[in-house]
């Protein structure tokens, strides 16, 4: 997924509660499916840079020696910046871009995402 071209806000924003509830109908609902996508998106920033910094990483471990990589600096500036996954999270529901499914129900099933 690209995080990088989201349109998701930096800032804190209010948000209309009707607008987040509009496609599951009960508010308590959305916030679940808004924090289990939150987790899923973190997970996956903490992969990308871990792969990301994984690649300056240094065979020996000295205490004395510590480097400073600029690279590694930078990078790790760049997703300091990334708006935080719950905000990402609630663009994508109100972009109506999250799939989710109620437990027992058949996948087919009308309304469903």
């Amino acid at each position: 997924m690209n995080f990088k071209n989201t349109n998701a806000a930096r800032t804190t924003i209010t948000r209309d509660v009707k607008d987040l509830e509009a496609q599951t109908g009960n508010i308590y609902e959305s916030i679940v499916v808004i924090s289990k996508r939150a987790n899923q998106i973190s997970s996956e920033l903490k992969e990308e840079l871990s792969l990301k910094l994984e690649e300056f990483a240094t065979s020996t471990d000295n205490l004395e020696e510590v480097f400073e990589n600029r690279e590694q600096i930078e990078i790790s500036k760049f997703y300091e910046r990334l708006p935080k996954p719950h905000a990402i999270a609630v663009q994508e529901m109100l972009e109506d871009n999250v799939y989710f499914r109620r437990l027992g129900e058949d996948p087919g099933a009308e309304g469903e995402k």
